[in-house]
């Protein structure tokens, strides 16, 4: 697998793009938060048995972020509030911060570079700690699939307010069908990864 895009985060770390070929249909996200690794380890542990797999992968989104085990990037921005969107709004300098502008972060416009670039067909990122299934757009179909394989509950609305969210931003307004795999963070990584590698080798069909 090949790293086919990157870009250097202000505190200088790399965000990577990884690929086999470039029509692939999926993009896969770890770690918009930075205080929720478990995609990054789940993502590298599939590369590293599925070399040949025909997913897009950032295994890793906010590196800044989680080597300070912040949510936010080194600005102090949730990146999951940055994106523009019709209902990005200024808010107060806490965790969800969405940023002075929309898309004012080198993160997000990473990734959206990517979905111009790349125009994938479906669109999944790992979060924690919710154990749910949310999704965006028209995956509802998806969000059932992903749900029978993981066990988690199906929910539309995460229930409060995401001004600002790339669920908005990909599944509503780019009409991309996007799942957000909310991951239980009291379980031990390593047991996550049979059932979040089943639904990567799902979408990899």
């Amino acid at each position: 697998m090949k790293k086919i895009k990157s870009v250097k985060t202000q505190k200088g770390n790399e965000i990577n793009l990884f690929a086999n070929d470039k029509k692939c249909k999926t993009l896969v996200v770890g770690v918009f938060h930075g205080d929720e690794p478990q995609g990054k380890f789940l993502i590298e542990e599939y590369i590293k048995l599925n070399a040949e797999s025909n997913l897009y992968f950032i295994p890793c989104l906010n590196p800044d972020g989680m080597n300070m085990k912040k949510r936010t990037n080194a600005s102090g921005v949730d990146l999951n509030r940055n994106f523009p969107t019709d209902n990005w709004e200024y808010t107060a300098r806490n965790d969800f911060f969405g940023g002075d502008s929309p898309a004012s972060e080198i993160e997000t416009k990473f990734i959206m570079s990517v979905i111009e670039e790349l125009s994938p067909k479906i669109i999944l990122t790992l979060h924690a700690p919710f154990k749910v299934v949310n999704y965006d757009g028209d995956a509802k179909e998806l969000a059932k699939k992903i749900s029978e394989i993981i066990k988690y509950p199906i929910e539309e609305n995460i229930g409060y307010p995401t001004p600002g969210s790339f669920g908005t931003y990909a599944g509503i307004g780019k009409k991309i069908p996007t799942i957000t795999l909310e991951l239980d963070e009291t379980c031990p990584v390593e047991e996550l990864i049979s059932p979040v590698h089943k639904i990567f080798d799902m979408l990899d069909k």
